[in-house]
């Protein structure tokens, strides 16, 4: 009876075997795979499956993310080599990475120069402080970023969220949540060999190009970017995918918001930067007290006509900017000291829109409030960037000086809670020239005249400054600062971050910018819970492994000696 039943194992396993050969055989023909997750961790979006099976050529992505790396790095690693290897799966001859320690070389001068070259490519270092053998901390650089070159062309992705509100661990999960769409957004902004167009209207006092220098060359690698004066030329933007309308200070002539309404009417995407005030950030500087006024730029009536309005008045935030006061007595060596400065509030980005979600906090200067009016059913409105709970209005015209600083604000007066800065408004458009003589409008030539838009989108943002970066003017030239870079405290806000989404979101890349928001589940341990129950776990961690050990032989002891006493 011993053989039979041995020889039917054997059949058993054998046919267990081959079904397993045959079903692998199989797979090689057909591609599966199930993502168990709740969120759908590690489901590519469509875009960038379409994005990566279409690749016409290689796309090599130097992540330089590896080596000795603290443990919260190491998870974000894993999870970065699991997004690429995702993007391989759609791309097996096409898409390639490798990891990168920049810190390999053992002599200190390499290392350096190495870390010096990333920085100056445009990688975002973070500092880190490690325990070392001796008890102590040391300070490391680890630069959490990558560079993709496709065609000959290449880009930097910053891939670490840096938020200083949130914690290391909640800072690494949304910059995981953000791989997809860091990476497949370089690698489209890479692949046109002819690039979309966009404008900056100046003429009317705008924003000069030192000024917009740090956004518009990261708008560069995306955009032909031109800076462009109107003239009065109804269709001189037709070329234009999306056009910028950053900080103007002088009235815009009617034939001017002439070219800008028919742009729109004609499904054309518009970013207005408006600041309601005008105050010179000079006369401040130099401790002299300088006038708050209404900023007369003639745009009120077409934005009004839209269903935007900015106001003349002035944001007071306790959640605000620093700036250096001096502190010295009079006659001393000049001692600066940072202070908080309410007119320079910091503005939070709401998380329930693609546009705005996880980015950092947004830096704004002398910033007004923008509403939405108007009861136009086709045109949905939603507000982008608010203040914080503690905020203040003030009219204006008003006096500004720095001395104002010495003077502890009083928390009672700021009873104001999220004021609005910018708005989306989307859907059809009325034209602000309907039934206005247009004879003398375009130089005297005929055009054809569009009394309502095609659907498109707007953005109005009352602070001009969230698109505006410092710039150090010397003996040898001028020096732009990174847009959203604070210079006295050495921290960058989320304002480049949110100008390029907001493009991004104009420019129709809705599906793009949707990955945005996805989310997800950070499942972190309740620190205090592990503190309070620490040695219960630890007894029975070292107890219950052996205890079950014991248990299951002497249940098979037991079960042999019955089998063997019959």
């Amino acid at each position: 009876m011993v053989v039979p039943s041995r020889r039917k194992s054997i059949v058993e396993l054998t046919l267990f075997v081959l079904s397993l050969v045959l079903l692998g055989y199989i797979l090689n023909f057909k591609f599966l795979r199930l993502d168990l997750t709740s969120e759908k961790r590690y489901t590519l979006s469509n875009v960038t499956k379409s994005v990566v099976s279409d690749l016409d050529d290689v796309v090599f992505v130097k992540v330089y993310l590896d080596g000795d790396l603290p443990i919260g790095f190491k998870r974000m690693q894993r999870a970065l080599k699991e997004t690429l290897d995702e993007f391989r799966v759609f791309g097996p001859t096409t898409f390639h990475y490798e990891f990168i320690d920049p810190s390999v070389s053992s002599s200190k001068d390499v290392r350096d120069a190495e870390l010096r070259h990333l920085h100056d490519l445009g990688l975002e270092p973070t500092n880190v402080q490690e325990r070392n053998p001796k008890g102590g901390t040391t300070q490391r650089i680890i630069f959490p970023g990558a560079i993709v070159n496709y065609k000959g062309r290449e880009a930097v992705v910053n891939l670490l969220n840096n938020n200083p509100a949130l914690s290391g661990d909640e800072n690494i999960n949304i910059s995981i949540q953000e791989f997809e769409f860091k990476l497949i957004s370089t690698i489209i902004r890479l692949k046109p060999d002819v690039l979309p167009k966009l404008a900056f209207v100046h003429g009317h006092g705008q924003l000069d190009e030192l000024e917009t220098g740090d956004i518009v060359q990261d708008l560069s690698q995306q955009f032909e970017v031109h800076r462009v004066i109107l003239g009065g030329e109804v269709g001189g933007l037709d070329p234009y995918a999306v056009v910028i309308m950053a900080g103007p200070t002088k009235k815009v002539p009617e034939s001017d918001k002439l070219v800008l309404d028919q742009y729109i009417m004609g499904g054309g995407k518009v970013l207005w930067f408006i600041d309601g005030v005008n105050v010179s950030i000079d006369s401040l500087s130099h401790g002299a007290t300088t006038l708050a006024f209404p900023n007369q730029h003639n745009l009120d009536d077409i934005l009004f006509r839209y269903g935007a309005r900015v106001n003349y008045n002035l944001i007071q935030d306790m959640q605000c900017a620093v700036i250096p006061i001096n502190i010295a007595l009079e006659g001393q060596t000049p001692r600066f000291a940072p202070a908080p400065w309410v007119y320079f509030p910091l503005l939070n980005a709401p998380d329930n829109n693609p546009i705005t979600r996880n980015l950092n906090l947004i830096k704004s200067q002398f910033a007004s409030t923008v509403d939405t009016v108007g009861l136009n059913p086709e045109v949905s409105k939603r507000f982008l960037l608010r203040t914080s709970d503690y905020s203040r209005l003030l009219n204006v015209p008003l006096y500004i000086n720095l001395r104002q600083i010495e003077s502890s604000p009083l928390e009672r007066d700021f009873n104001l809670s999220f004021l609005p800065v910018a708005a989306l408004l989307e859907g059809i458009f009325p034209s602000a020239f309907t039934n206005r003589p247009l004879a003398s409008f375009n130089n005297g030539h005929p055009f054809q005249f569009r009394d309502h838009s095609i659907p498109t989108q707007m953005i109005v943002v009352s602070d001009a400054d969230i698109i505006r970066n410092d710039v150090s003017r010397r003996g040898d030239g001028a020096y732009i600062s990174p847009l959203g870079y604070d210079r006295y405290t050495n921290q960058t806000f989320g304002n480049k971050e949110l100008v390029l989404n907001m493009v991004n979101y104009l420019y129709n890349d809705s599906e793009l910018i949707n990955l945005r928001g996805r989310e997800f589940k950070l499942r972190l341990l309740d620190r205090k819970a592990i503190l309070e129950s620490r040695v219960k776990w630890q007894i029975i961690n070292l107890t219950l492994p052996p205890l079950i050990l014991l248990a299951i032989g002497a249940a098979w002891l037991f079960i042999r000696r019955r089998r063997h006493a019959t």
